[in-house]
């Protein structure tokens, strides 16, 4: 049976999104983002991208290069209503779907030709999607997720492509190599250096030439050039970390502030722990200076989703790697290596008072949200990154607004 995958993607989304709310918008210069001078843009209008616009600039280099786009900080609410109008549709017409990120999907057509034809019932997908949700997308089909991911880049705008088996190189050959999933702005500079422009010369390659220049990852980029690599269809995203990050409007040396964000933060992923009812062993915390040097430290511990087990851990790895004593840009706290399980009693340290404690702050949080209830270490931190459920399966949700 000929493989049949498709590749979804809702043309700049959040663009689109704030279109359907305010007509007026549509065909103008339009930025979501953050609106300071930190900001960056979360998404771009097409009509911005003449002036060399994209998507994880700063926001306050795109207002000079196009200072007449109307800029928005965007509403994550909004965007997750959307995608989920769009997931509902979709999961009611194919059977195995995977959804890659808020606006991006994948879907398993293979067998569908002996009754309505993948590229037909593909069609009348995206019909479907555009008349039920007024929202742009386009869609690539082929053989392989990668080749109908590069497919629907090439469709865009709300258009659609179909790659038929056999012509998977044709296609990608006179491509930039740019265009090759995993090809980033570090592995595209190597490349150039070797005269590699076109995704062809990379098929011309020999595989033990791009693995002695870049190692696995060369391997990969080999395979995607020559429509080769096959991913399967991952129909459910299981976390295997958590992390949050802040990045401060001015850079800041105020220990008693960045101690109160990295005590929040480990507060709230301490309590997403216990809400999807999993346990922690890895903890780390990050440093971005004024300079943009960045620095991390980790530490694993027995696992656990305790307050008073992970926030001093988090603390004191803060005040290990805090030794420059340099403005600091942003920080950080992650937890990973995560498992299935609940927070199990210390026989020596913890006692019953405590565990009813997290069980009644965890209702109240649970009841009237995760700002109703706090320790006042936490008080002055109440803007860091927040998840809404982060074990429910969905991919995470890229904050408009957020900064980087």
């Amino acid at each position: 049976m000929n493989k049949h995958i498709l590749h979804l993607d809702l043309d700049t989304f959040f663009v689109s999104c704030e279109r359907l709310i305010d007509s007026r918008l549509k065909k103008k210069p339009l930025l979501v983002g953050g609106t300071g001078d930190r900001g960056v843009v979360a998404a771009c209008s097409y009509e911005t991208r003449a002036f060399g616009i994209h998507s994880g600039m700063s926001m306050k280099i795109a207002r000079k290069l196009c200072p007449e786009a109307a800029v928005i900080r965007g509403n994550t609410g909004i965007y997750s209503k959307y995608s989920n109008l769009v997931t509902e549709i979709i999961s009611d017409k194919v059977p195995v779907f995977e959804k890659a990120s808020i606006d991006e999907f994948y879907a398993d057509l293979s067998g569908m030709d002996a009754f309505f034809g993948s590229y037909k019932y593909a069609s009348e997908l995206r019909q479907k999607i555009i008349k039920e949700s007024g929202l742009p997308i386009s869609f690539g089909l082929s053989q392989n997720k990668i080749v109908s991911k590069v497919a629907t880049g090439e469709a865009k705008p709300n258009n659609q492509l179909l790659i038929n088996k056999g012509f998977e190189k044709d296609f990608l050959a006179p491509l930039s190599i740019k265009k090759i999933p995993s090809v980033g702005q570090k592995t595209y500079e190597v490349l150039r250096n070797l005269g590699v422009d076109k995704v062809k010369v990379i098929q011309e390659m020999p595989l033990e030439m791009m693995m002695s220049v870049l190692g696995k990852n060369g391997k990969t980029i080999w395979k995607r050039a020559n429509g080769l690599d096959n991913p399967p269809i991952v129909t459910y995203h299981e976390r295997k970390s958590l992390s949050t990050e802040r990045t401060y409007n001015k850079d800041t040396i105020d220990v008693k502030k960045l101690k109160e964000t990295i005590f929040a933060m480990a507060e709230n992923l301490a309590y997403q722990l216990r809400k999807g009812n999993k346990l922690a062993s890895v903890f780390s915390v990050k440093i971005r200076y004024s300079d943009f040097n960045t620095y991390s430290k980790q530490i694993k511990i027995p696992y656990t989703s305790a307050d008073h087990i992970i926030i001093p851990t988090v603390l004191d790895l803060f005040q290990k790697l805090y030794q420059r004593r340099l403005l600091i840009r942003l920080v950080g706290v992650k937890v990973s290596d995560i498992v299935n399980g609940n927070y199990q009693i210390n026989l020596f340290d913890d006692t019953q008072q405590m565990l009813n404690l997290y069980n009644a702050m965890d209702t109240v949080r649970d009841k009237y949200g995760e700002l109703s209830i706090m320790r006042a270490s936490a008080m002055g931190a109440k803007t860091i990154g927040r998840f809404s459920n982060p074990f429910n399966g969905e991919p995470p949700l890229v904050l408009a607004h957020r900064k980087q």
